[in-house]
């Protein structure tokens, strides 16, 4: 049995995908325009990962993975 569910980078390209949400989120508009950019491309990284592609459905356990690895790593920083 897979000890983890999904493949490192997918995790990562969501951690990046969450992280640029929040810094748009956060409402810097010198930065708009770059953060709306990267937002775009780390979506379509995502909706088009192998990984993915056939099960859509485990989208909402990548983001709950993704926010245990980013609180992890706040932890242990």
């Amino acid at each position: 049995m897979n000890a983890r569910p999904f493949p490192d980078d997918l995790v990562r390209i969501q951690r990046a995908w969450t992280a640029t949400y929040q810094a748009l989120a956060a409402c810097h508009p010198d930065d708009n325009t770059v953060l709306r950019r990267r937002l775009q491309r780390l979506s379509v990284r995502l909706f088009w990962h192998p990984h993915l592609v056939s099960r859509p459905a485990a989208r909402p356990a990548l983001r709950a993975t993704a926010d245990t690895h980013a609180a992890g790593s706040r932890a242990a920083g």
